[in-house]
């Protein structure tokens, strides 16, 4: 007898086996004026990454990724438990010694915090985020192929990228599909968009502001990263009617007990600026104080609790020692399942993933075919060593050299990959299918949950790398 979970694995196979199936009926030729328009679309949508200043067109991989309303739902129920616990931090934080040592942060910073963080935000903490993981929809073990890898608690890519991606491909692929397979129900999973903008506004009734003006807030003048707020700020006005404007914090002014954008009044923030970069834009002459009242007024999503989003945070998780005196009994269920074992890298004794007693050193030198080198803090796939794929000379070399930097490091267990393949049309218009590493980011509310799926022929899966997107599309067999 097959569990709930295997039958629901084995639907997502035959699922995904059925829309590739009906990819592989196209002709070359039909494949290859798919591709183009794709990217015509995506160019057209402002599907934009920005490497120093050049803007590069996201490459869209043609062929959706597949997911069942049941594992949907399941992916939902676990996020929200993860955010939830997360949201805790500060509290923890602020109890446990253990803890600050893990995630360690700045004296800054921690001021930061320590001025921000109060009896509004312990009440109403909003954090809008997007929790990295691998998952292989397609197995009759899918639940146990889901591994949460990495947090990111603010300022998160793929807001306006993920859901158009989703609608380049509902609106060029799919029906074509369909045409193969008329029994064929694919549609776009909840959109990012939409959750953010109802976090945004359920956080203005909260506060007293209904209906506010919003500031999307980043590095605004930089170029380099995704493109995405301009955009987003017309999506917002054009769909919703509301004042929402992208700045920079440099352009904020404090005006009386308000907080000014011009001649506009901000209400509240949402944003892609870590505290540290505040810091540094204060060394530089700027004035970041509109930036710290909204923080202290409990107008930020995310909020000041955010900063203490770093990798280290699946040790706070995963080491039993920690982990028992401060999350609750279903929070450590879902943790044992599909946190990664995640460890600071330093000379010391913890536990292995199995929980036995080790030295860390000893076990992240002779363990290293099961291991991932990641810097704590860093983003965009920097530094990022993935144990089998280096001999175990470059290996300990990549320890060494961690160990020296200013910067931590964490070690973790490696999470399964998965892989699929995507029809290509070759110069000489023969049609073969490449392998691609496939990795998830999830993000979760209490009105559903967003899928983005990136792709890459490196194990290190990041657009910033020059990865790709692939739609997600929530299916049911018929």
């Amino acid at each position: 007898m097959l569990t709930p979970a295997e039958e629901s694995g084995l639907a997502g196979l035959r699922l995904a086996g059925r829309v590739q199936r009906a990819m592989s009926r196209f002709s070359p030729q039909r494949l290859a004026h798919l591709l183009d328009k794709i990217q015509q679309e995506a160019k057209a949508r402002h599907l934009i990454y920005q490497h120093e200043g050049v803007n590069e067109t996201i490459r869209i991989l043609p062929c959706p990724v597949t997911i069942r309303p049941d594992q949907l739902a399941y992916i939902h129920s676990v996020s929200l438990t993860i955010l939830n616990a997360l949201k805790r931090l500060p509290e923890i934080y602020q109890s446990s010694f253990a803890v600050r040592d893990l995630l360690r942060i700045s004296p800054g910073e921690e001021q930061w915090l320590w001025d921000c963080w109060g009896p509004s935000q312990r009440e109403n903490n909003p954090i809008f985020g997007r929790l990295d993981a691998m998952v292989d929809f397609t197995s009759p073990m899918w639940k146990d192929s889901l591994r949460f890898v990495e947090p990111n608690l603010t300022g998160i890519g793929g807001l306006h990228l993920a859901p158009t991606c989703d609608a380049v491909l509902m609106d060029t692929v799919i029906p074509e599909l369909i045409k193969e397979d008329p029994g064929l129900r694919l549609d776009v999973a909840p959109d990012m968009r939409e959750l953010l903008i109802q976090e945004l506004l359920d956080h203005l009734e909260t506060i007293g502001r209904p209906r506010g003006n919003i500031a999307l807030i980043d590095p605004k003048f930089e170029q380099d990263g995704p493109d995405e707020q301009d955009t987003l700020a017309k999506y917002f006005h054009e769909r919703h009617k509301l004042n929402v404007v992208h700045v920079d914090p440099s352009e904020l002014k404090i005006k009386g007990k308000e907080v000014y954008y011009g001649d506009l009044k901000i209400d509240v923030g949402y944003r892609d600026y870590s505290v540290q970069d505040l810091i540094d834009l204060q060394k530089r002459g700027v004035d970041v104080e509109p930036m710290r009242m909204l923080f202290r007024e409990n107008r930020m999503v995310s909020s000041i609790a955010a900063e203490l989003d770093q990798k280290s945070c699946w040790e706070v998780m995963t080491d039993p020692a920690i982990s028992h005196q401060v999350f609750s009994p279903e929070e450590r269920q879902v943790i044992r399942r599909h946190i990664c074992w995640t460890r600071i890298l330093s000379d010391r004794k913890t536990t292995n993933p199995k929980g036995e007693v080790c030295n860390l050193l000893d076990y992240a030198r002779e363990e290293h075919e099961a291991l991932v080198l990641k810097p704590n803090r860093a983003f965009g796939g920097k530094g990022v060593v993935v144990g089998p794929s280096v001999t175990k000379e470059e290996w300990g070399a990549a320890i060494d050299a961690a160990l020296k930097e200013g910067d931590r490091y964490v070690i973790q267990e490696l999470a399964a990959i998965p892989v699929r393949e995507f029809p290509f049309v070759g110069p000489d218009g023969i049609v073969s299918q490449e392998p691609f590493y496939i990795v998830m980011g999830f993000a979760a509310t209490k009105y559903g949950v967003s899928l983005m799926a990136r792709a890459s022929q490196k194990q290190v899966v990041n657009v910033a790398q020059r990865g790709g997107f692939c739609a997600v599309m929530v299916g049911n067999e018929k």
